[in-house]
């Protein structure tokens, strides 16, 4: 089997984003979006989900961090797509829990082909780190709908909003890398009765 990865190129007049994506890596990232907190998140999903991410995103910061985060989550989300092509010999889905001192982090993913997402981090403040909460739901949404995935995240426990939402993703790193991973019982088969992922 070929290695996974994808490159992907946007540029708009808000966000400038050159991101490359290594489905079968080694955790290894190098992620640049002038939002401190938010890499840590993005860094999250690369190291937990043994991904490699190659991320440098310049965005118009002095409006806000809304446009940045929207379209590095529309990019991720296209670049996990592409490398993934018509995803013939993968799980398809996959679940995790993944705890953090006293929060515990919950996700599920389908890459069927119908993007959704059910979101429910709990997160109380108003920002970490100067990073606008609200904006990590927009975020997944936007991967989520990219990747034409169905994303369930939930923060089941937890005091500490950082360690809610990063447990969050590190829950969705580790459902993603079994929802990507290749099966050799199912090669060169689309798992999906439809025989295609695409509609």
């Amino acid at each position: 089997m070929s290695k996974r990865e994808a490159t992907i190129q946007r540029k708009t007049a808000e966000t400038e984003i050159k991101l490359t994506v290594v489905i079968d890596g080694e955790g290894l990232f190098d992620i640049e979006t002038g939002l401190g907190f938010f890499d840590h998140m993005l860094c999250q999903i690369a190291r937990h989900g043994v991904f490699d991410i190659s991320l440098k995103a310049k965005g118009d910061l002095h409006v806000d961090a809304h446009h940045t985060v929207e379209d590095v989550g529309i990019a991720l989300g296209e670049a996990f797509a592409k490398a993934l092509g018509d995803k013939s010999g993968i799980v398809r889905s996959g679940s995790a829990n993944f705890p953090l001192d006293e929060a515990l982090g919950f996700a599920a993913v389908d890459l069927g082909g119908r993007p959704y997402t059910v979101l429910d981090l709990n997160i109380l403040g108003r920002e970490m780190g100067g990073f606008p909460s609200d904006l990590l739901n927009h975020f997944l949404e936007s991967f989520a709908n990219s990747m034409r995935a169905n994303f369930y995240i939930k923060s089941i426990s937890g005091v500490n909003d950082h360690h809610k939402a990063e447990a969050c993703f590190k829950a969705l790193a580790r459902a993603l890398d079994s929802a990507t991973t290749y099966d050799d019982r199912r090669a060169g088969i689309v798992p999906s009765t439809k025989g295609s992922l695409d509609q």
